[in-house]
């Protein structure tokens, strides 16, 4: 659970999330599905951490810090590329 009490979202396993092939400009591809999407460069800092198997709540504090944002923007943003991820990431 978050700081603001929120239920952490089903995160795809870091497995899942450790093969995607994802450029430095923030094409991403998932080779077991073939779907592939692009993120900005906000959404490949929050990618390459869920990819370490990131607390949740930690990685909310963390990008709190890095971005000076609101808590509760970030979660809602976060949450919303959860949401994203889970449709495009095979388990």
């Amino acid at each position: 659970m978050s700081d603001s009490g929120t239920e952490a979202p089903a995160i795809p396993s870091a497995d899942s999330l450790r093969r995607l092939a994802i450029s430095e400009s923030g094409f991403v591809f998932d080779p077991v599905s073939g779907h592939n999407f692009t993120v900005n460069d906000t959404g490949l800092v929050i990618l390459r951490r869920l990819q370490q198997n990131q607390d949740f709540s930690r990685l909310l504090q963390e990008l709190e810090q890095e971005f000076q944002a609101d808590s509760s923007e970030i979660e809602r943003d976060v949450i919303e590329f959860i949401g994203m991820l889970r449709e495009f990431v095979e388990e």
